[in-house]
């Protein structure tokens, strides 16, 4: 095979879905993003079950030759000096990899996550207080959630591995006795990635003598080269930069999942002047190099966008990343800036590109929006223009704002639920009531035989929202409070502006902004709710509140209940524009953002409302009781803020995009509007400028970011009854695109109701 750039791409997507299939094949359906892990080599691989962070059994595939050493009775290992050296064991047992067609060197084959049993350390006692109100509302209170903030990528390409060390000596120095667990953590973290950068090196440099093609031992050679001098020194190139990002990128992913590359036109942009400057780089060499990156991990990138001082930065890295994207056609989650002052030029080729590769990518980001609404947060509006997208829905300052970005979740529906038993007088929990004197006195008049009334039950429901609310708030000041001490976000921390000067985890006050997102979800399953009592029971009578309450409890059984079921279900909904749901979502949407900013929080951070549900969608839906929209037990929530599927019967985007930037929450955190675009309906240019004008309007209306599809129904139908003849089928499932053949049945289902359905 010749040894060109477009060859080599292909070698490489060919061995991209070989390794795909084979993770398939042995640990099964993956609902998350594709992270472009290498599974061990046979003989290294230990296959196990066990449970998930998230409580689900799973198959896991452990190193072997590599055990955790615990510093606590319960197994388990805790503290910076502890999670450091584990970390660097984990690292000394991980083989080098190397692939020949790539320029850069370097996979990932173990999640450390995976070997931190239990998470939360045994003496750090959440209190019973918060914990029965997580238990009552169904909450995601973030207590021991990890990254999803973004690092500062510059600072490593500035002093490399060997400039990092020196700066924890310098600071630990200075700073001693002070922080000497946490500089020995950082320690352990540097030596490990030197010591694995240096093996590598050697078997790239082994391979290269033992290969007789001129071409690829040449590609060996420089690699060999290339890595040698990255373990201690920073990157001078375009190439060596592309390299240094990918050793710090795996060993984030591999320590805690960590995504965000952030700005990477920015990034780039000083190696790529010059380097084109002194005729060392051409655009079709650039682009390889960040192929060869984003196959490694489909990191979170933001393109284009204003600088801090307004200005746009997009620059022909911008492009280069959305070529190298294009021509890899595997998942990605590469943003592309919209809004005033930005480059038309970067939006008209990315839907070109979304509308000819079919795989949701790139996504749209409505920059203006999320910058301005940030800024409402008390920040000036030139900080706010810092933050980069850096995760499925989410931004945050490079290395300078610690986030928790969708980590920390209310279930409206759970909250709705409670709200909705409260109201008829069913039992709720032992746990201290929240209601009060004016919605104490409605429960009352109930009591003494009232009709209860939708006004009423908003009363209530908002008022569990409200203790829902400060119960993230209470959980959210524990986690601050303790999480350095159980698990320090060391890598992150090495490419963050603070932690090291102050001897301070990031989750500890390392860092100068604390801004922690809490998403609401289930919006249209609550929104539609509402207009369905609101319609049915109390202006129609067409049910009794007894009856709505009989027919919840029983699941909707038997032909009566089909019959309630789908009367319920037919009313006008949220997203068919003008209807009382659409009113419901818009204040369901506002009460939750004024309960949030509003929350008490000590004075400590702020909370940053958002509308996302994420991979949750199901998992929410499990727990949660038959609903008044005609939802049965068990069946998954709502998608973020979009509205159900079938919405309406022409499905018309437009109203869909509308809807959607209605409910905007407004203050710098997103809530994304998924699409669903037929390829028949969007061809060529005439589909691009379509695609064009509706993203347009939709930021124009406030909208935050968009998300879209580009399937036509029946591929999606076939691939979903046999996914093994489209193996290299990708979707953008929400905030992150996998290949459609690693979903599990019921995540399959999700994409495919929403294309086929109209949503």
């Amino acid at each position: 095979m010749a040894f060109t750039y477009h060859d080599r791409l292909d070698a490489l997507r060919a061995t991209k879905l070989a390794q795909t299939r084979e993770k398939q094949q042995l640990i099964g359906s993956m609902d998350h993003d594709d992270w472009a892990l290498v599974l061990p080599p046979p003989d290294r691989r230990e296959v196990v079950q066990t449970i998930s962070g998230s409580g689900m059994p799973i198959t896991d595939v452990r190193l072997k030759g590599y055990e955790p050493r615990p510093n606590h009775p319960s197994g388990g290992f805790f503290g910076a000096r502890a999670v450091g050296e584990n970390f660097r064991a984990l690292i000394a047992a991980h083989p080098p990899y190397v692939d020949p067609n790539s320029s850069l060197a370097g996979a990932y084959m173990a999640n450390f996550m995976s070997y931190r049993k239990p998470h939360w350390n045994p003496d750090t006692v959440v209190p019973q207080r918060l914990r029965d109100l997580q238990a009552r509302y169904q909450l995601h209170p973030g207590i021991g959630a990890v990254q999803h903030f973004c690092q500062d990528l510059a600072i490593g390409l500035s002093l490399g591995w060997g400039g990092l060390l020196d700066k924890i000596h310098h600071y630990q120095s200075l700073n001693a006795p002070k922080g000497a667990e946490f500089y020995a953590g950082l320690e352990q973290v540097v030596l490990g990635m030197q010591d694995w950068i240096r093996r590598t090196a050697a078997a790239a440099r082994e391979m290269a003598r033992a290969e007789r093609r001129r071409a690829v031992r040449k590609n060996l050679t420089e690699m060999a080269e290339i890595n040698e001098r990255l373990v201690t020194e920073p990157p001078r190139t375009f190439r060596e930069a592309c390299q240094w990002m990918l050793w710090y990128q795996i060993a984030a992913r591999m320590f805690n999942g960590s995504g965000s590359l952030g700005r990477l036109d920015m990034l780039l942009l000083p190696f790529y002047e010059r380097d084109t400057a002194a005729g060392l780089l051409t655009d079709e060499e650039a682009i390889f190099h960040i192929a060869c990156l984003l196959l490694r991990d489909t990191a979170y990138i933001q393109l284009g966008g204003p600088d801090e001082t307004g200005r746009d930065a997009t620059s022909p890295v911008s492009f280069l990343v959305l070529e190298a994207a294009h021509r890899l056609r595997i998942p990605a989650n590469v943003g592309v800036c919209v809004g005033p002052g930005v480059d038309p030029r970067l939006l008209r080729r990315g839907v070109e590109i979304l509308l000819a590769d079919k795989a949701g990518i790139p996504k749209f980001l409505g920059i203006v929006n999320t910058a301005t609404g940030f800024a409402r947060n008390g920040y000036p509006l030139a900080l706010a223009w810092t933050r980069a997208y850096s995760g499925c829905h989410w931004s945050a300052i490079p290395g300078r704002e610690y986030t928790l970005n969708d980590c920390v979740k209310i279930n409206f529906g759970a909250v709705f639920d409670v709200a909705f038993r409260d109201l008829v007088g069913l039992p709720i929990s032992d746990c201290q009531s929240p209601i009060g004197s004016e919605v104490a006195s409605r429960k009352s008049q109930i009591a003494n035989g009232a009709s209860p009334s939708v006004a009423a039950l908003w009363d209530i429901f908002a008022a569990h929202l409200k203790f829902a609310v400060q119960a993230i708030a209470d959980g959210l000041a524990f986690h601050l409070e303790h999480m350095g001490e159980v698990f320090p976000e060391l890598v992150l921390d090495l490419l963050c502006h603070g932690p090291i000067e102050k001897g301070l985890d990031a989750s500890a006050g390392g860092l100068e902004f604390y801004d922690l997102c809490l998403d609401g979800a289930a919006l249209a399953t609550v929104a539609d709710s509402f207009a369905a009592i609101e319609q049915r029971v109390e202006k129609e009578k067409r049910l009794t509140w007894a009856e709505l309450s009989a027919h919840l409890d029983s699941n909707w059984a038997g032909a009566e209940g089909e019959r309630a079921r789908l009367m319920m279900r037919s009313v006008p909904r949220y997203g068919s524009g003008g209807s009382r749901a659409d009113e419901w979502a818009v204040r369901i949407s506002q009460t939750f953002t004024r309960l949030v900013k509003e929350a008490d929080t000590g004075g400590r951070f702020q909370m940053i409302p958002g509308l996302f549900s994420w991979a949750n969608t199901i998992p929410m839906g499990k727990g949660l009781r038959a609903t008044p929209n005609g939802r049965r037990a068990g069946e998954p929530i709502s998608h973020g803020a979009n509205p159900d599927p079938g919405f309406r019967s022409d499905g018309a985007p437009t109203a869909l995009a509308a809807a959607v930037a209605a409910v905007q929450p407004g203050y710098g955190n997103t809530a994304p509007l998924q699409l669903e675009v037929d390829p028949m309906t969007a061809d060529e240019q005439e589909g691009v400028a379509a695609i064009e004008s509706l993203l347009k309007a939709h930021f124009d209306l406030g909208g935050t970011q968009v998300n879209i599809n580009v399937v036509d129904a029946a591929t999606l139908r076939a691939a979903h009854k046999d996914p093994s003849r489209y193996p290299d089928l990708v979707v953008r499932v929400t905030g992150f695109s996998a290949y459609f053949a690693s979903l599990s049945p019921a995540f399959r289902q999700l994409v495919v109701d929403r294309l086929v359905t109209g949503a």
